[in-house]
């Protein structure tokens, strides 16, 4: 009698949802049935989205890749749907189609369940956001700056940052710290580029900029070295700098108000939100006190080893960097893979060890390229800066698109070498 065939369900299919179905198939083999689900049909390449923007590039246009074919050519199905629920005991996922509106909810069953949603953009819980406020985390968002910055920015002073991010704490490993912000390259990314763009376009410098954290210390994960040279480089080009806010209350016609009692005057208020689990995943046994999904450092829940997590939706994804879920996307293929008897332990079971790699636009063909491990006890901490790390950002994202989302295995380590040596 044929044994019945184990069933991975993935849900989410930004990069760490890919990148898990494609480690998957590639560790595994054609023995074992894939299924992604995922509310589009389409993977948003998100990292690109301010360097096309400032570029006069639509990031709607140029920054989503259709999934349905890369998954294809891997074997792994597609379904779109939104997620609604998981009944943990029953190994069974509750979604609702979403291509056409009025669709019933039907339940999923799976084998292994592979959490990589993502997170919630709280710009909801932001007050004034929706008159006052810009980002850039989407086409939509970016569009929208753009369209503001060309047709109604007055030249007035501008304000950069990011709210306060809720990080919970059950089951976190005590080597991971407490961050007060998700992600902060994107404020310092998007400062830097748009103060070129304001030069070009004659509306303004890096004067009119002030860039501002609730942390003690702006994109701490780079480390204290790394950003203490950015924080030199930025005074010197003439951007102002506020920490310590403690998060924001509300964005205003006139600037934004902290929680530490400050505000600061703005016309142009580009915020980065709180980044909030999806509301199903909160109170379930394997979620963290906020809803994040608590796993250890094979990447799998202690409680429920077939539940395995990557990218922004684990818990210990701190900060919430791309480059951290494509290297936890790998952990998950091999771990699944060892369950099926396809590789060994010790192929299987090098732990998850967080490296910050990100490289950000600076506008004016230029980028800034960081790769740090001392906020998480290392001592690694790079920064270069310079024409190489923009034409390896610019790299990437068409090796990444050509591929389908594959990036070979020597990918990260070669464009950490060009970027480390050809920018000394």
């Amino acid at each position: 009698m044929a044994t019945k065939r184990k069933h991975v369900l993935i849900l989410g299919g930004n990069f760490a949802g890919l990148g898990a179905a494609q480690k998957i198939r590639d560790h595994a083999g054609t023995d074992i049935d894939i299924t992604l689900i995922d509310r589009k049909a389409y993977l948003d390449y998100i990292p690109n989205i301010p360097l096309e923007m400032f570029e006069g590039r639509d990031p709607a246009t140029t920054m989503h890749m259709n999934l349905i074919g890369p998954l294809a050519r891997d074997g792994v199905a597609f379904r779109q749907a939104e997620v609604v629920g998981l009944d943990i005991d029953a190994r069974k996922v509750l979604v609702r189609p979403n291509e056409r509106p009025g669709a019933v909810e039907f339940a999923i069953p799976y084998d292994y369940l592979v959490i990589a949603l993502g997170a919630r953009l709280a710009y909801d819980e932001i007050e004034g956001f929706a008159e006052f406020g810009h980002s850039v985390s989407d086409a939509f968002l970016a569009n929208r700056l753009i369209d503001y910055l060309r047709n109604d920015y007055r030249g007035g002073p501008i304000a950069v940052g990011s709210a306060r991010f809720t990080q919970g704490s059950r089951g976190r490993p005590p080597w991971l710290k407490t961050a007060l912000a998700a992600c902060e390259g994107p404020p310092v990314e998007v400062s830097l580029a748009l103060a070129h763009w304001l030069h070009a376009n004659s509306k303004g410098s890096a004067r009119n900029i002030t860039i501002f954290t609730p942390a003690p210390m702006i994109a701490e994960d780079a480390g204290e070295k790394v950003v203490a040279q950015l924080l030199a480089a930025a005074s010197g080009m003439g951007f102002g700098y506020l920490n310590n806010t403690q998060g924001i209350r509300r964005l205003t016609s006139k600037g934004i108000d902290f929680l530490d009692g400050r505000t600061l005057e703005a016309e142009l208020k580009i915020v980065f939100p709180n980044w909030r689990p999806h509301s199903f995943l909160r109170g379930l046994p394997i979620s963290d006190e906020v809803g994040f999904i608590v796993t250890d450092l094979h990447m799998r829940n202690p409680d429920h080893p077939e539940i395995l997590a990557c990218g922004d939706a684990a818990a210990v994804t701190v900060p919430k960097l791309g480059a951290i879920g494509h290297q936890q996307a790998d952990i998950v293929g091999r771990q699944i893979a060892k369950d099926l008897g396809k590789i060994s332990a010790d192929k299987a079971d090098a732990p998850f060890k967080p490296v910050v790699v990100c490289i950000g636009d600076m506008g004016g063909g230029k980028a800034f390229y960081i790769r740090a491990d001392s906020w998480f006890g290392g001592e690694t901490q790079v920064l270069r800066m310079g024409r190489i790390p923009y034409l390896q950002k610019i790299a990437y994202k068409e090796v990444f698109f050509r591929a389908g989302g594959r990036v070979p295995d020597w990918g990260l380590p070669v464009a950490e070498w060009v970027s480390e040596s050809a920018s000394k």
